[in-house]
Formats: structure tokens, C-alpha cells, sequence
């Protein structure tokens, strides 16, 4: 082979590509040999892809996870969150309760014949006020007079014989309990009927 080179280029012709590949020990390998050949790097190729594609689907799908892993905690952040505002509220209106619960006491016992109608009609603007902050932030009182005893919502102090009420219905509040949404912030006191 090499001496048909020299002669090629001694005549000046130029080399021309040989149609047939030369192996590595110098043979030239047939047709059949080559599309063999082609076909084995071409399945070496495709395993390659599949393994590849697998790859790609399995980070893929584990990328799908920890998004709504992600999505899933920021929810939960967010619930605790909320919950938690909550409870700091709740916590701070109960504190309020209690100075409403000492105004209605003091207004129950305003003076006889109007004596120091200045000073009652004070508590009273401060009790309305202090009532409006309250629903502002979404406090209402719980419903209990002549209603059905409630232990959710309710808490019985005492149980007595009434011939004016159902057994098991409130006979009168002794203190009464707010709500906050659908939150119990203090059971309403109540006597009960049995």
C-alpha cells in the first residue's frame, strides 16, 4: 500500500480516500463488518441516552418533591404564623375581659336618683368604648341567657331546680364569655337548670 502511495505521488496524482476503513492491524474491513460496527456503537449510544433520560426523570421528579416540600413549609410557616398572632391577641384581649367585666359591675350598681350623673355617664362612654375596640377586633360575646347549656361554649357553676326553665337550659349569666372568630377566649359563667 505504501508503494501504490509513492507511485501516486510520483505521477502526481493526488490520493484519493479509500472507500473501505482500515482496521487497526492494517486489513480493510469488509461492509458487513463496518454496519456491524455502526450498529453496536449505535446501541452503546442508546443505552447512553436511556440511562441519561433516566437520570433526567429521576432529578426531575426529585426536584417536584422538594418544591412542594418548600410550597408545603411555607404553608405550615404561614398557618403557624398565624395561629400564633392569634394567640397573642387572644392572650392580650382576656387581659381586657376582666376590666370590662369590673365596668359592668360598677354600672350595675350606679348611685340612687341620679346622684353623680356625670361620673356614671363617664363609665358608661368609657364601657361603650372599650366594648367597640373589642368588636373591632372581632370579640363578641357568647349567646347564654335562656339558652341550652353549652360545655363547649359554657361553663356551669352551679345546677338547680328552676320550675321557670327546661331542664338543662341557662337560668342566668354570671359572667359572660367572648369568643374571638371561632375561638372560645372565656366560657360564658352560667347557672343551669336541671
Amino acid at each position: 500500500m505504501e508503494k501504490g502511495r509513492k507511485r501516486a505521488e510520483q505521477k502526481g496524482q493526488p490520493l484519493q480516500a479509500e472507500s473501505a476503513e482500515i482496521t487497526a492491524e492494517g486489513k480493510q474491513a469488509t461492509g458487513s463488518e463496518l454496519e456491524s460496527a455502526c450498529r453496536e456503537e449505535l446501541g452503546q449510544m442508546q443505552k447512553e441516552l436511556e440511562q441519561a433520560q433516566q437520570q433526567s426523570s429521576e432529578y426531575f421528579e426529585g426536584w417536584q418533591r422538594e418544591r412542594a416540600d418548600f410550597s408545603n413549609y411555607k404553608k405550615r410557616v404561614e398557618r403557624d404564623r398565624v395561629a400564633l398572632s392569634h394567640t397573642i391577641s387572644a392572650n392580650i384581649i382576656k387581659k381586657y375581659l376582666v376590666i370590662l367585666d369590673d365596668m359592668e359591675r360598677a354600672l350595675k350598681h350606679r348611685p340612687p336618683n341620679n346622684e353623680d350623673a356625670l361620673w356614671v355617664e363617664g363609665v358608661e362612654l368609657i364601657y361603650k368604648k372599650l366594648q367597640n375596640i373589642l368588636e373591632q377586633e372581632g370579640v363578641e360575646r357568647i349567646p347564654a341567657e335562656t339558652e341550652e347549656f353549652d360545655p363547649n361554649r359554657h361553663e356551669a357553676i352551679s345546677y338547680e331546680e328552676s320550675p321557670d326553665h327546661e331542664s338543662n337550659q341557662v337560668i342566668e349569666v354570671m359572667e359572660q364569655g367572648y369568643m374571638h372568630g371561632d375561638r372560645v377566649l372565656r366560657p360564658a359563667r352560667v347557672r343551669v337548670a336541671r
